[in-house]
């Protein structure tokens, strides 16, 4: 699969575990930034550019998905979330990590770097990538409610 990665300045220690640990359980990471540590940096475009790199990927037929991560992970999936197409969600255990899968079938994810230990994020991520969408009608009906929201503005 393949795996888009962006970070900011609070998630570099995590970013660069995750570059290798993803790579050699034989994923294709692309590393969307940034590159060296600055809190000066602005999360926003690293985290945008994964996020569409993800859609992209999607409608051309390859198999991806996106982690965004911070301090907290919640601007990240704020900036992630903008862009049409994602369904970018914050976890912090197993169980939220699952569930965004199975339920909503999230196709980014967001954590904290600050809130975990690089062995707790680690595991939450991977639970992520692991888990398939359930494809229940219910969960499929609400995942269409909001792309039609996004395309038209309405639900109905």
């Amino acid at each position: 699969m393949r795996v888009h990665l962006a970070t900011d300045h609070a998630g570099m220690e995590l970013s660069a575990h995750l570059l290798s640990h993803l790579t050699a359980a034989g994923h294709d990471v692309v590393d969307h930034g940034p590159t060296s540590y600055d809190p000066e940096d602005d999360y926003p475009s690293f985290c945008i550019d994964a996020a569409q790199a993800v859609v992209d990927d999607r409608a051309a037929g390859t198999e991806a998905l996106g982690i965004v991560l911070g301090g907290s992970g919640n601007g990240e999936q704020i900036a992630a979330n903008k862009v049409r197409g994602v369904r970018a969600a914050l976890a912090w255990n197993l169980d939220t990590a699952r569930l965004a899968r199975q339920h909503n079938d999230a196709n980014v994810i967001a954590v904290g770097g600050r809130q975990h230990s690089v062995e707790e994020a680690t595991g939450i991520i991977e639970a992520f990538l692991a888990e398939p969408f359930s494809g229940a009608e219910r969960h499929s009906r609400r995942i269409g409610q909001i792309a039609r929201y996004e395309e038209t503005g309405s639900v109905a």
